[in-house]
């Protein structure tokens, strides 16, 4: 089964608008910039933003089976037949390998791969730079906000170390990647 964007948005939309609006806006603000970075990204653009809109399905209440979204929305989408990158991106976006650990899935999350590429990169921008109910935010004011929205208890909020420094390379490999083609002004 292909996922294109507007089949991956139908199904977001369907899953959160109603049950978690203010996680549907925070998909939203992401999809949309995913799309516009899609098209300066060739032939992964149309992944990039199919991605974007089924990153946080994992939350809809019919689907937490686990309780840890990527890896729900991942098991989801892999039971319908979504194309391997965007179930491995879905599982792996944000750093989820760090709250895996702190969560207790590592073990399961290990079911898909990692790609770590630009593609990946620009997703988890798309995602730490967007709020959650879709203002834009500065990379570091969106981790205090998910430390501040958590609390210092929170599996969330302890994760946050353990994968900063993945996280900060990503958001900077992007932003190199954004201003060589012309859109660090427009995400």
């Amino acid at each position: 089964m292909r996922l294109e964007p507007a089949d991956a948005e139908d199904l977001a939309q369907r899953l959160l608008a109603e049950s978690i609006p203010r996680r549907w806006a925070h998909v939203i603000a992401v999809a949309q910039k995913a799309r516009c970075i899609a098209r300066e990204l060739g032939q992964d653009g149309d992944l990039l933003e199919a991605t974007a809109w089924a990153h946080d399905v994992g939350y809809a209440p019919d689907l937490a089976i686990t309780g840890f979204h990527p890896l729900d929305g991942a098991r989801f989408l892999r039971e319908l037949g979504a194309p391997p990158r965007i179930v491995a991106l879905v599982a792996f976006h944000s750093s989820a390998w760090a709250e895996a650990q702190k969560f207790g899935v590592s073990e399961q999350l290990a079911e898909f791969d990692d790609e770590r590429t630009l593609t990946r990169d620009l997703l988890w921008y798309c995602d730490m730079t967007t709020g959650p109910d879709g203002a834009d935010l500065e990379f570091e004011d969106r981790m205090a906000e998910v430390r501040k929205r958590y609390g210092p208890d929170h599996y969330v909020t302890r994760a946050l170390d353990a994968g900063m420094d993945e996280r900060r390379a990503a958001v900077r490999r992007s932003r190199e990647w954004l201003a060589s083609v012309g859109l660090a002004d427009q995400v």
